[in-house]
């Protein structure tokens, strides 16, 4: 049997991670491992990143709306050929389909973690736990072409990723990510919590 995926991205930290947080990354590698939450977000979404929303649904990217309290679903799910971790997330927007937002995260070296997106979009960062809660703290953008990692220098453009995880109890964590623009400020986000239904 192997080991979670994470358990080397935080290393020495796995053993102090509350419970919660273990249940979440609790998914293994080449297997087919899932685990299943649920709960609301608020998403955020200003100008000029408002601006691209017909292209962010076009790519099925994270989604370009307004709403407090949406509903959402999150799979986190491996798979028997690769040692990728899954986010497979469904947010249940008011009057409207659900609007699914895949990608997988690989990691890169020590505690630094690609998350690639549709069309190969991937946003870099680096994994770590402060005693309080989990940080994914932000390393940049690459686009995988043709099985190749080019790097992309768009922070100006885009804005830098942050997001982070706190443990509430045994079962519930709550969880917030952002973009902030060096030009505009926080430009998106989505915070809200999460439970754990089945692992």
């Amino acid at each position: 049997m192997s080991e979670p995926i994470f358990k080397d991205i935080f290393g020495e930290s796995w053993n102090n991670l509350p419970p919660v947080m273990i249940k979440h990354y609790s998914n293994r590698a080449f297997s087919d491992d899932t685990t299943t939450v649920h709960g609301k977000l608020d998403v955020l979404c200003k100008p000029p990143f408002s601006w691209l929303a017909p292209i962010l649904k076009a790519l099925g990217q994270v989604p370009p709306y307004n709403e407090t309290d949406v509903p959402t679903t999150v799979e986190f799910k491996s798979t028997p050929d690769t040692d990728a971790f899954h986010f497979k997330r469904a947010f249940h927007f008011k009057n409207q389909k659900p609007y699914i937002f895949h990608s997988r995260m690989i990691r890169s070296k020590n505690n630094e973690v690609w998350e690639i997106m549709s069309f190969g979009f991937i946003w870099k960062m680096k994994y770590s736990w402060n005693g309080t809660k989990v940080i994914l703290e932000h390393r940049g953008y690459a686009l995988k072409i043709f099985g190749f990692y080019i790097p992309l220098p768009f922070a100006f453009i885009f804005g830098k990723g942050y997001a982070e995880e706190t443990p509430i109890d045994t079962e519930t964590f709550e969880m917030l990510t952002y973009i902030t623009h060096p030009l505009w400020g926080k430009i998106y986000e989505y915070k809200g919590w999460f439970k754990i239904t089945h692992d």
